[in-house]
């Protein structure tokens, strides 16, 4: 490639010109060197490919860096949490007070704990801006459909790591939120009490539960890393997305040095928001009620997760039937799998569908508002937006994203390109039928939450400063 010539030909004059000069001594090879041969062995082969001249599309942005971003807080979680299990003690009458003993008496044993639990916070939310990435731009299409599918499974993978990680500590919450969510395995027919029992090793969440979660929990993050080595390999065997496609590969550009300086910068960035978060606001995203030793007497008042399970909590809670809102928290989940398979646009950047980039931040906002909701008290309004919410949430993934590719070919492509045939003119009235019934369903929701939630509160304001004055 003409620009790869061009670096290396930089590369060795700069290097020459400084080196020569200053100590009179011209080194054999420098980290990118035209005369040391990369080839000669397989680690330094493997870095060379993958690393250092590995061809990547020269207009990404910032969002690409939250793939990196996530490797390095798989790294830290892994590390912090191999120095945490040697003092942890998985037994019900130890666990939490071997968390005390870590924040109080091992030497850093309180920085090592606030990285690990605020760690996965940002984990998460790195994963979820990735995420959001990939829907943006169409990284999911074809030729990355495995690509897509292994990302999923990462993510399961995650939360499941995640929610046993939250029951170690034995708290209140760690307690009655393992045998909530242990429990739902109860929902399947024939098999699923054996599993609940198997889990939890008896009749109760117990100690054999806690060992056992432990394991799995110490367990599962080495199988993310071998999964993410598989995503990687997927990742450099297509190559990576960009915001403008380019089959040809003219504007690709060494991965090193610019996007490695680009990633370097992003990492900084994420430091300075951790390091806030672990040194100023440790206590910020967990829950008063898992500081109280689990007691299995005394219910919590409200059991909430942690805040990155909140919208499929709500989900959860939105629907009354206790297999129907199981199912549809775990569809709410797979659904993502089919992503790949259903979408009918031609075009995969969102910034080029004016319909679909509706259908999208409307998707970011129903998301947040289900998270708010998953925190939110059991009453009735919440209840009612939640299922709202919920509807709009698979409307989305099974009816607007594709229907609304259907839409664009049909409008920009045979209009302008060939005579339109029935049955795209058919998917037209179809997807205006379900955009108009989506945008009812966002209305009478909207107008709901004015009405249960906020109106009051504007009045008893409005009360409130009136009897002051």
């Amino acid at each position: 490639m003409q620009n790869l010539k061009y670096y290396k030909q930089f590369n060795n004059l700069n290097r020459k010109s400084f080196f020569s000069k200053l100590t009179g001594f011209v080194p054999t090879y420098s980290f990118i060197n035209t005369s040391f041969r990369w080839q000669r062995n397989f680690l330094l082969s493997f870095l060379s490919n993958h690393v250092v001249y590995y061809s990547t599309p020269i207009n990404l942005t910032y969002s690409w860096s939250f793939g990196s971003l996530a490797g390095l807080s798989l790294v830290i979680q892994i590390v912090s949490g191999v120095f945490l299990s040697m003092f942890y003690t998985p037994h019900i009458d130890l666990a939490f007070a071997s968390i005390e003993f870590i924040m109080r008496d091992v030497n850093n044993g309180w920085l090592v704990r606030y990285i690990h639990s605020n760690g996965a916070s940002m984990f998460f939310l790195v994963v979820y801006c990735h995420i959001l990435r990939g829907l943006y731009y169409g990284s999911y299409l074809k030729p990355r459909e495995l690509l897509w599918v292994s990302g999923v499974v990462l993510l399961l993978l995650m939360m499941a790591t995640a929610f046993l990680g939250y029951v170690l500590p034995w708290g209140q919450m760690s307690f009655w939120g393992a045998t909530v969510i242990t429990s739902m395995f109860s929902v399947i027919p024939m098999v699923g009490p054996p599993i609940v029992e198997w889990l939890w090793g008896g009749f109760t969440v117990n100690n054999p539960t806690l060992n056992r979660f432990f394991t799995f929990h110490f367990f599962l993050p080495f199988v993310i890393a071998g999964v993410v080595l598989f995503h990687l390999i997927l990742l450099h065997k297509e190559g990576s997305s960009a915001p403008v496609a380019d089959s040809a590969g003219v504007d690709h550009t060494p991965f090193y040095p610019y996007f490695f300086v680009k990633d370097q910068f992003a990492f900084f960035c994420y430091l300075l928001i951790f390091s806030t978060l672990v040194f100023y606001y440790p206590n910020l995203l967990g829950d008063p009620n898992n500081y109280i030793l689990a007691d299995s007497i005394h219910t919590p008042r409200h059991i909430v997760p942690e805040w990155y399970f909140l919208p499929f909590y709500a989900i959860l809670r939105s629907i009354p039937h206790k297999a129907a809102g199981i199912i549809s928290m775990l569809l709410s989940l797979l659904v993502l799998f089919i992503l790949p398979f259903i979408n009918t646009s031609l075009v995969k950047d969102t910034s080029s569908r004016m319909l679909f980039k509706v259908f999208y931040f409307a998707a970011i906002a129903d998301f947040l508002v289900l998270g708010w909701l998953g925190q939110s008290p059991v009453k009735d309004c919440y209840i009612l937006v939640g299922q709202v919410a919920t509807v709009y949430y698979f409307i989305f993934f099974l009816v607007l994203l594709p229907f609304s590719g259907s839409m664009e070919r049909a409008f920009v492509y045979n209009f302008t390109i060939v005579k339109p045939k029935i049955l795209d003119a058919l998917r037209i009235w179809v997807s205006i039928f379900l955009f108009m019934v989506t945008l009812l369903i966002f209305t009478v929701s909207i107008i709901n939450l004015f009405i249960y939630a906020l109106f009051p509160f504007f009045v008893i304001l409005f009360f409130s400063r009136f009897c002051r004055g």
